[in-house]
């Protein structure tokens, strides 16, 4: 899926991935954005440059194998291309894998929550059903089945399990792994069982590069980190305070360190990919610079999560804090407690402009905090 040329600063990264252990996949967004609807590509220097898809990554490419797999071509795993419409538990996702012999392999794995992620694409929508929904992933070569199909009451509430456990808790108390949820482009931590019992999601193997998803940081000692393992450049401290998203670019724009004016905000993925899951806040403080533990940071991929009216009004966020939420307890009750609902290391979505005390329960079924003004973390290619 190659960017709108219209729409793009080249890079020329797709030969240099196949030198890293840790490719990241561009997010397919090819629709540039202001606040709340489609534009034409800014102007560098103009507002709202340097979104996700004025920059071409490592462009998505995968080769059915006509055995009921399907290999990435940039990150060299190889996936279950027609996963089991049966859901498990995360004990049974994690057992059946020595059992799985699709496409006559026996050394299948429950992917790790960056492996799965690998595969979203930003090019989806989840609008009300499924004929005004666009998949986050690309259905030419992976099998997709909204919830409603599984026997679930809604179109996004089907998630892939991946074998990463959250080393905290979430609603205060409940063991919880990472999910992956191509209807609606999350990652959320989602319970191991609840008040109904032990939670049910689907799940796709995977198999191959066992170092994809392993970061290899370098402390370049000028203020910036590389990963050798993706070959991207970090800022190591961050933004200092929250800003709004159109402000976010802004100021990726305007960077300079350390002898490089060529930054910019981070897609999602690659934002995610240094994300580290076994801590909380989940990014390696030996390395990286937080200025609040509970922060969370603008990606520059627009995210449209939800009804048709809210598409192109929300960008992407990594919640390197712990990704807050206002649940009514009891159930139906007017009594709000502020919890851990979806784990450091979560993606959502918030407004890109707004005031968030127009919020004050947050958004969605587990009320998603709204905070508007995120934090930032510049990268740039290291090459």
């Amino acid at each position: 899926m190659n960017k709108l040329l219209c729409c793009t600063l080249l890079i020329s990264s797709a030969t240099y991935a196949a030198d890293l252990t840790y490719p990241v996949v561009d997010t397919a967004q090819t629709d540039c954005y202001d606040s709340q609807s489609k534009i034409r590509p800014a102007a560098e220097g103009d507002e709202f440059y340097g979104q996700d898809a004025q920059y071409n990554g490592n462009q998505p490419g995968y080769t059915d194998n006509g055995n009921g797999t399907t290999t990435d071509n940039i990150t060299g795993l190889i996936w279950m291309k027609n996963p089991d419409r049966t859901l498990t538990t995360f004990k049974e996702a994690k057992e059946n894998a020595a059992a799985c012999r699709a496409g006559g392999y026996t050394d299948w794995r429950l992917p790790t929550v960056k492996e799965l992620y690998s595969l979203v694409l930003f090019s989806g929508e989840l609008g009300e059903t499924a004929d005004d929904s666009v998949p986050y992933l690309d259905t030419d070569y992976f099998d997709f089945f909204y919830g409603d199909e599984a026997g679930l009451d809604h179109l996004s509430d089907v998630a892939y399990w991946s074998s990463t456990e959250y080393t905290g808790k979430i609603m205060d108390s409940d063991p919880a792994a990472f999910g992956v949820n191509f209807a609606d482009g999350h990652i959320k931590a989602c319970p191991l069982s609840d008040s109904h019992g032990e939670t049910k999601m689907a799940v796709r193997y995977v198999r191959g590069n066992p170092e994809y998803g392993k970061n290899r940081l370098a402390n370049n000692g000028d203020g910036t980190i590389t990963d050798k393992a993706t070959g991207l450049m970090w800022q190591q401290a961050d933004s200092g305070s929250g800003m709004d998203w159109e402000e976010a670019l802004a100021y990726a724009g305007n960077l300079e360190l350390a002898g490089h004016s060529d930054w910019r905000l981070p897609n999602a993925k690659e934002l995610q990919s240094i994300t580290d899951y076994s801590s909380i806040p989940a990014i390696d403080q030996h390395f990286f610079k937080m200025s609040d533990p509970e922060a969370w940071y603008w990606s520059s991929t627009t995210h449209n999560d939800g009804p048709t009216d809210r598409r192109g009004k929300s960008a992407a966020y990594i919640a390197f804090g712990k990704a807050a939420g206002w649940m009514q307890i009891p159930e139906g009750s007017e009594d709000y407690q502020l919890l851990d609902v979806h784990g450091a290391g979560a993606q959502r979505s918030d407004p890109k402009v707004g005031d968030a005390e127009d919020f004050p329960y947050g958004r969605g079924p587990q009320g998603n905090v709204i905070r508007i003004n995120n934090y930032i973390r510049c990268v740039r290619d290291a090459k």
